[in-house]
């Protein structure tokens, strides 16, 4: 079975779009995808990049074609359910930290869907304490367990190693995939990752 490593940050909306494809792909391939958290802030910051929304503001015509290119993703794809956070910019530093905490304790998948869904279906503020805790009671998880866990150094060490070596491997953004020694940026190259799953490529 192959394995493709998948570096997201819940406030990426790209990676809430390659994250509803996700499953398909392994279906039709047989391959698994491993989720792998990262700060997207501190990729940024280790390369120098920036957010579309600032990378390309002073660019006449780019934002839009960006959007435009979402919104076909979106239809293709039938992700009706997804929504622009009223929120965003979001900082993720806290619910990051839960992913590696949820990924250590065996719970990732369950937990990724609740907050995917919390950031990119529902609109909520999740860098307010308050609204992670209602978001994670909803979906089954404990609140205050959530809060201690975040505060585990292993767990904080985890996150920041986890940043560099997607740097390190030449990661600048999210979603970031690779396979063995081989990466693809971006969910347009979904496809192309399929195709080479498939012998394609």
């Amino acid at each position: 079975m192959t394995t493709v490593e998948f570096v997201f940050d819940f406030g990426s909306p790209n990676a809430y779009l390659a994250h509803k494809v996700i499953p398909a792909i392994e279906h039709r391939t047989g391959a698994r995808f491993e989720y792998v958290p990262c700060l997207l802030g501190g990729i940024f910051k280790a390369t120098g990049n920036q957010s579309p929304m600032s990378a390309f503001a002073g660019v006449k015509n780019k934002l839009a074609y960006d959007r435009l290119e979402m919104d076909r993703f979106v239809k293709r794809h039938g992700l009706a359910a997804f929504r622009w956070n009223p929120h965003f910019p979001v900082n993720t530093l806290a619910i990051m930290r839960g992913a590696v905490a949820a990924q250590m304790d065996g719970e990732l998948a369950s937990y990724v869907d609740a907050m995917f869904r919390g950031m990119w279906e529902e609109g909520r503020k999740l860098d307010d304490p308050a609204v992670i805790a209602e978001t994670l009671a909803a979906a089954g998880f404990d609140p205050a367990r959530f809060q201690a866990r975040i505060q585990d150094q292993a767990v904080k060490d985890r996150l920041a190693a986890n940043t560099a070596r997607a740097v390190e491997r030449g990661a600048f953004g999210a979603p970031t995939f690779f396979i063995g020694g081989e990466m693809w940026f971006g969910k347009e190259r979904l496809r192309d990752i399929e195709d080479h799953l498939a012998g394609r490529a």
